[in-house]
């Protein structure tokens, strides 16, 4: 991936965030991709509630883990900080970590409401086989207090979805859905390389004896698929769905008006109309925003433990892992960059012809998965993708370098590579840097107009709260405004006349100044407009924040 050439002009205007954004993001919890890993799972389907950022707490189903374990299975990543759980219902149900060529066993026990009925999983793309249960229209299936057992073989490496096969509008719409990542089997050997793959991250940070560095390896496996161009750095997990409370409503006065009533018997069934569809919550991992902010695994949300909070440093190849799990098509957008598909459904896009692959010159099929401005989540389908973010387009030096600084980070070179970026030195401070725009001031006029001296305008800091994250700077990083010297570094004080002597923006308009992380945040949303509300009140729904941190900045994703 590192020859395909990514660029998307990035708005000065969403490059900062929204006053009204800005006082939800206080604090920062960042994501991984957790779940639990083995080669046998048991799994219960059980009731319970989701709480929602509008103080509503809506009845649902979902799956969760038989007994004090996860079966024979463990919690990954390692290293977390908070106490991982699955012994209750959740939403999106555990994700599942297998290894290709693997065969594993799923048993699933029916507790839900005996008026629910039956309940199944369908697992699209393995080969299945069943034992147990009783005949189903799509899979076998576990009645009432029953269990069921799914064996998986055939797997392909990537990101899948699992999901209910009885009365699929009802029971999907309540909650019945997750997802199972495949890790492959022999990952390529360039992957495990520093050298050819950027999981040398924290080098700058640990050269520099920054706290909390070296930071430590979240990754599930080194490459997503069995191909020496998919190797990656970080990986966040992305479901999308959403939910109309009238169902859920509906179903939940059936059940207790059902309640006791035996399997079978006449009247002990559900008939909850799903149809008109008219949903309030979106949703990213069964949480709307800013939920889906907080941290994994928080006790606020007992039946809904994965984020969605994406962090990474310039350059890093970022594994998105995607899932459409409702019943609608959600345009989801991020900013900053287009996403670069690498396969569907397990199933990784590749040329018919053979070349020169970018990781180590080795000959082989290149990858030919298309570039996607949106990634539109169809129901059911699940995609592997690779976002980087490196600062080109921007047209100004991010780094606020500055030659006439004492700062010596303020000098660095930046001599670019065939493709522009600067990947001389892997553990410099503005590796990947788009060279082009090195040492380019942000603006002549601090408060001026592009035509009064551009190339970029900033908005005043005055009437503009630019959030937590962002450290009153337009360059990257805690140490920006000491790397740049003046309202328009490149030129010294007072010669260039701007008439300020701090770093731009002015001194003394900078509010709520972090003292470590200090990036640019991006908003990744969906693009219908409602779906980035809650039950229509924005801001909510499918919206999250991406930030990106100076190599200066340890990210932490033990929570």
């Amino acid at each position: 991936m590192r020859a395909t050439k990514m660029n998307k002009t990035i708005s000065v205007a969403r490059l900062f965030l929204a006053p009204v954004l800005a006082l939800l993001l206080a604090a920062a919890a960042h994501a991984t991709a957790p779940g639990i890993q083995g080669n046998s799972f048991s799994l219960t389907a059980s009731a319970a509630y989701l709480n929602q950022p509008d103080g509503a707490a809506v009845y649902s189903w979902g799956y969760g883990c038989t007994g004090g374990t996860p079966g024979s299975a463990a919690f990954v990543p390692s290293g977390l900080t908070t106490t991982p759980f699955c012994t209750v219902m959740q939403v999106p149900g555990p994700t599942l970590v297998v290894t290709e060529g693997q065969s594993i066993t799923i048993t699933l026990t029916n507790a839900l409401p005996t008026s629910a009925g039956n309940t199944s999983i369908l697992f699209p793309g393995f080969h299945v086989a069943t034992s147990g249960g009783v005949a189903g229209l799509l899979t076998q299936e576990a009645a009432p207090g029953g269990t069921v057992m799914y064996t998986l073989t055939g797997f392909t490496p990537g990101t899948h979805a699992y999901y209910s096969g009885t009365q699929g509008d009802l029971q999907v719409e309540m909650g019945l859905y997750g997802a199972i990542i495949v890790l492959p089997l022999n990952p390529p050997a360039n992957c495990a390389s520093t050298v050819t793959n950027l999981y040398g991250k924290a080098d700058w940070a640990t050269a520099n004896n920054i706290p909390g560095a070296p930071e430590q390896d979240f990754r599930l496996a080194t490459a997503a698929y069995d191909h020496p161009d998919s190797c990656y750095d970080r990986e966040y997990l992305f479901q999308f769905s959403e939910m109309d409370p009238n169902i859920h409503n509906q179903a939940y006065a059936q059940v207790k008006a059902n309640t006791g009533c035996v399997a079978g018997a006449a009247g002990c069934s559900l008939n909850v109309p799903t149809e008109p569809y008219h949903p309030a919550y979106f949703m990213i991992n069964g949480r709307s925003m800013p939920d889906d902010m907080d941290s994994n695994y928080a006790i606020e949300y007992p039946h809904q433990p994965y984020n969605g909070d994406p962090h990474m440093h310039p350059g890093e190849q970022v594994l998105l892992r995607i899932i459409g799990q409702g019943r609608w098509q959600h345009p989801f957008h991020e900013h900053g960059n287009h996403v670069r598909i690498l396969g569907r459904d397990g199933n990784l896009i590749v040329s018919n012809t053979t070349s020169t692959l970018s990781y180590g010159g080795t000959t082989g099929t290149p990858l030919a998965g298309p570039l996607f401005f949106t990634t539109t989540t169809t129901p059911g389908l699940a995609m592997d993708g690779i976002f980087y973010w490196s600062g080109r387009g921007l047209n100004w030096d991010a780094y606020g370098h500055n030659p006439i600084s004492s700062d010596t980070s303020a000098k660095l070179p930046c001599t670019a590579d065939t493709n522009g970026y600067y990947t001389g030195d892997s553990t410099a401070l503005n590796y990947y840097e788009w060279c082009q725009d090195h040492d380019k001031p942000l603006e002549v006029a601090p408060f001026g107009d592009v035509a009064a001296g551009g190339p970029a305008t900033l908005p005043d800091p005055n009437i503009l709260t630019n959030g937590a994250w962002y450290g009153g700077s337009p360059y990257l990083g805690p140490n920006a405004t000491t790397r740049d010297t003046g309202c328009t570094h490149g030129t010294p004080q007072p010669t260039n006349g701007c008439g300020q002597t701090g770093s731009t923006p002015p001194s003394g308009t900078i509010a709520n100044s972090p003292s470590t992380e200090a990036g640019f945040a991006f908003m990744w949303h969906s693009h219908n407009e409602r779906e980035i509300t809650t039950n229509n009140i924005f801001p909510g729904g499918m919206l999250m924040m991406m930030l990106v941190d100076s190599r200066e900045f340890v990210i932490d994703e033990t929570n």
